[in-house]
């Protein structure tokens, strides 16, 4: 006799199907389901009689799809009520593994130039944009100063100088030293490893202390400002900034910029001392002494030399902190979104470094320095 639709769950055989009835659900369930899994046949034809089942809710349904996996066909279900048969149905549509939608055919060339020409205007445009917003919010700034956000600005020198120093240091101690013992071979075979001293002072005022710091800045600040004004862009923060009647750029992007310009004279200064100590380092291993070294730098360096590295340090520092706080400010959405900022904070920062060095080159030529 079949069981009461109400009462607790029940596995039977009969003509080759598995018979389950009574109620289908979590508590029923909970003794029956290995039992009811372990009675399937694998590669079987499962047939599932439902006649007496009163009750299925999502748990029974559940156990009806484990059975059809075990047996690895779906199940023939008998006598079931059309609203199990539903519930099993949209189960299976759930589960099922589709395929991936066919790619579409590749735009063709005229297509594709034009998508570029558009994506590089609108990131033209974006540009401009942000740099008109950065000039307004400075002139405003500059107007009523006490209007600037004096501790997130000493929060970000903070982390873009004072944390900064140890690698800094360390990686200018290291070029210098490397730099002089590379120098000091050829020049030994003509007499004149004194040069050596010269060539590494020359070298990293005017071109590699500033350059080494750049890339730095841009390394560790220019894509921590992406991912920070992104992650804030994503939450919807800065829309709720604006909302409150309040400019992101000034409290965001200002603070930011004013850090990375200020601090940047001060991580070259640095960069070059520890550039000199590992050139110093290698000249007094090679028997030189002190007065020697110091002398060479002091008589081939000048005042030109010193600054000309730091000038271009503060624009180093603006060009970069600047396309990081935009790569921030363009962030789309979805959980790539930071990420590719960050990336192209990073990216667009070096390459932004090395054309801007270009420039100044030129322009150091021209003026004779």
């Amino acid at each position: 006799m079949a069981a009461s639709p109400t009462a607790d769950a029940a596995l039977t055989r009969r003509d080759g199907a598995i018979v389950l009835s009574g109620r289908l659900d979590a508590r029923s369930l909970a003794t029956l389901w290995e039992e009811a899994v372990a009675a399937v046949t694998p590669g079987a034809t499962l047939t599932i009689d439902l006649s007496g089942c009163g009750y299925c809710d999502l748990s029974g349904t559940a156990l009806l799809l484990a059975m059809e996996e075990r047996a690895g066909t779906p199940a023939r279900l008998v006598g079931a009520d059309p609203r199990t048969v539903r519930l099993v149905e949209r189960a299976r549509e759930a589960g099922a593994v589709r395929p991936p939608p066919a790619p579409g055919p590749a735009p063709s060339l005229p297509v594709a130039l034009g998508e570029a020409v558009v994506r590089r205007l609108r990131d033209l445009g974006m540009r401009i944009a942000f740099l008109g917003q950065t000039a307004a919010a400075t002139a405003l700034t500059a107007m009523r100063p006490r209007s600037l956000r004096l501790a997130d600005t000493l929060h970000q020198a903070e982390e873009v100088g004072s944390r900064a120093l140890p690698l800094v240091c360390m990686i200018g101690f290291l070029f210098g030293l490397i730099l002089a013992f590379q120098s000091s071979i050829p020049l030994r075979q003509f007499g004149a490893d004194i040069f050596v001293a010269n060539l590494v002072a020359i070298s990293v005022f005017r071109e590699l202390g500033p350059l080494l710091s750049a890339v730095i800045l841009a390394a560790r600040s220019g894509s921590a400002f992406a991912a920070e004004i992104g992650t804030m862009k994503v939450n919807e923060e800065i829309d709720a900034l604006t909302t409150m009647g309040l400019d992101p750029f000034r409290f965001l992007v200002l603070p930011r910029l004013l850090a990375a310009v200020v601090m940047m004279p001060v991580l070259i200064v640095a960069m070059n001392l520890a550039a000199i100590a590992g050139m110093s380092s290698v000249m007094l291993s090679l028997g030189f002494p002190w007065a020697a070294i110091s002398s060479q730098v002091v008589t081939w360096t000048g005042p030109s030399d010193v600054f000309g590295g730091l000038a271009k340090g503060l624009v180093f520092g603006a060009a970069v902190a600047g396309i990081g706080c935009a790569r921030g400010m363009a962030t789309g959405v979805g959980p790539r979104a930071v990420g590719e900022a960050a990336t192209a904070a990073v990216v667009g920062g070096i390459v932004a470094i090395i054309v801007l060095d270009g420039i100044f080159a030129v322009l150091f030529y021209l003026m004779g320095w």
